[in-house]
């Protein structure tokens, strides 16, 4: 049984997705974070760094925070969704990588400066705008020639997606980037992602 703790965001759905996808058995536990629950004692001991989401693996007794990280103790865990070739494996990795490292951090700085910050602050809106595009266009490329990120599916579809998404929230469009946009409507079709993106709603 895997304890997972996360709230409705898009790294709170990659999780659970995940589980989905792989049919473990999960117990769902909320973490409000609009009303600071990350920051409690109780869960600051899963996670020191006061983020979501994390999991509590109950047949092993692991714990894992970082989303980018559930996903490959999940794969591992499961022989699923990460190729077992170097080759085919490091390829995942790197575009899981870039999601946590550009697609997460870009996309979240335009949501925050677009819809929660106290001020407009055009330059801000306008870097981080500029910066998703500029990555929808390398995920367009990359999906040109493939059905899915690295051909297969994979982890790093399931992280890439709760990110993408969100573009009409965003106040994006996906019809520059068409493969993007077959991608996107490609994942919207599966159960597994339906049931994963439906959580504590």
């Amino acid at each position: 049984m895997i304890d997972l703790y996360t709230f409705t965001t898009p790294n709170g759905y990659k999780p659970s997705i995940m589980l989905e996808e792989t049919q473990l058995p999960y117990n769902i536990h909320k973490i409000d974070i609009t009303k600071n629950d990350q920051f409690k004692p109780e869960y600051i001991a899963i996670n020191p760094n006061s983020k979501i989401p994390a999991i509590i693996d109950q047949e092993t007794g692991i714990t894992v925070f970082e989303s980018g990280a559930i996903l490959m103790y999940l794969a591992e865990k499961t022989q699923q969704l990460l190729p077992n070739d170097q080759k085919g494996k490091y390829q995942v990795i790197e575009w899981l990588m870039l999601q946590m490292g550009s697609v997460g951090p870009m996309f979240g700085q335009l949501n925050h400066f677009k819809k929660y910050a106290p001020e407009k602050i055009p330059y801000a809106i306008e870097r981080y705008e500029k910066e998703t595009i500029r990555l929808y266009g390398v995920l367009d490329k990359q999906l040109s020639n493939n059905e899915y990120i690295c051909g297969e599916y994979s982890i790093a579809d399931i992280a890439t997606y709760p990110w993408v998404a969100i573009y009409e929230m965003q106040g994006l469009t996906l019809d520059n980037h068409p493969h993007l946009k077959r991608w996107v409507e490609t994942l919207q079709q599966r159960p597994a992602v339906q049931k994963g993106m439906s959580i504590l709603s």
